[in-house]
């Protein structure tokens, strides 16, 4: 089983891969973007440095991806991922336009047809609020300048993509987490492990197992 977890920055994508790794018994992989030289002057000068900062990322991410799902998945275990390679393109969408974009997507185009899909994308959703709330209590530091307009953007193209009727690679499991704290709830977070192993029919699972009360 290959499982990848989706969502805009803030949503908690990282937290739920690490708890979900000892009940799926899971190899992790980890998106590494402090690495990207380019991403502290991108949040505080988006237009010019928004063509490096994309490039950079998806190299990284092609390599990183190409090497290491299939290396993972040889050695017989289950393998959760923080992103999927898609999710690059959602924020070219954003951050680059004309000839940028028309480049990085041809590029974007030649790399993913080596990149594995996930047997299922698990969709974080959050309210822009809510995003904003879980990047001032994480407190990095590149991300302190980070505008409300543009994670509302993001927001936005997520919903378009993960929501949208179109043909993805990967099925795609939505899941609301405004009301969830799967840190402080252990409910919460059996109440996600549930939704996934029904999703891919990996047993044991409960077919209607409820959403947990907030109370």
């Amino acid at each position: 089983m290959y499982l990848a977890i989706e969502g805009v920055i803030g949503v908690g994508k990282t937290t739920l891969v690490r708890l979900l790794q000892p009940a799926f018994d899971a190899n992790i992989l980890l998106e590494v973007f402090e690495e990207n030289p380019f991403l502290s002057d991108f949040y505080s000068d988006r237009a010019r440095y928004a063509f490096q900062t994309q490039i950079f990322f998806l190299l990284s991410r092609y390599h990183q991806q190409h090497k290491a799902v299939p290396a993972l998945l040889e050695t017989g275990r289950h393998l959760i991922s923080d992103y999927t390679f898609e999710k690059d393109g959602l924020f070219a969408q954003i951050n680059l336009q004309n000839d940028e974009l028309a480049m990085y997507r041809r590029v974007h185009e030649a790399l993913a047809e080596k990149i594995p899909p996930p047997d299922l994308v698990v969709y974080l959703r959050a309210s822009t609020d809510t995003l904003m709330q879980r990047i001032a209590l994480r407190d990095r530091p590149y991300e302190r300048s980070m505008e409300r307009s543009y994670i509302a953007a993001l927001n936005q193209a997520y919903d378009d993509f993960f929501l949208s009727q179109r043909d993805h690679l990967s099925p795609v499991l939505t899941i609301e987490t405004d009301a969830l704290d799967y840190v402080r709830h252990p409910g919460d977070l059996d109440w996600i492990e549930n939704r996934i192993r029904q999703s891919l029919g990996l047993p044991p699972f409960q077919p209607e197992l409820p959403l947990p009360d907030p109370d």
